[in-house]
């Protein structure tokens, strides 16, 4: 069954802003390590940003940092991605994703993931 829904992707003009959310449908717990990465058309799932669920602290991927803001709402099961001053090369499927141990920016170390939502920024 779905586990972790995204939502809130859409098309976006450049230098606009958007914020995609990812409700989690499983127990999400203080020690787990929530993520947002994106996949461009013919490129490799990459890091976007991600937080850990107990204490918040936040971590990005250098392209987005100053721009994009991860949260969480706990009581929720929610993370949230706030992304601003959006460019053209943001354009991807954002995926949102829990690990069980701490930080980490590989994909393979995560163990639950969303179906994804699209972002397209225009020029």
């Amino acid at each position: 069954q779905v586990q972790l829904v995204e939502s809130g992707g859409g098309l976006v003009q450049t230098g606009g802003s958007l914020k995609l959310s990812c409700v989690a449908s499983v127990r999400i717990f203080s020690s787990h390590y929530m993520g947002w990465f994106r996949q461009a058309p013919g490129k490799e799932r990459e890091f976007v940003a991600g937080i850990r669920w107990g204490s918040g602290v936040t971590y990005y991927t250098g392209s987005v940092k100053g721009r994009f803001a991860i949260s969480r709402e706990t009581g929720k099961n929610t993370v949230h991605l706030q992304m601003n001053m959006l460019k053209p090369e943001d354009t991807a499927v954002y995926y949102c994703a829990r690990a069980r141990g701490g930080y980490t920016t590989l994909a393979a170390e995560f163990d639950l993931w969303g179906q994804g939502t699209q972002l397209t920024v225009s020029s």
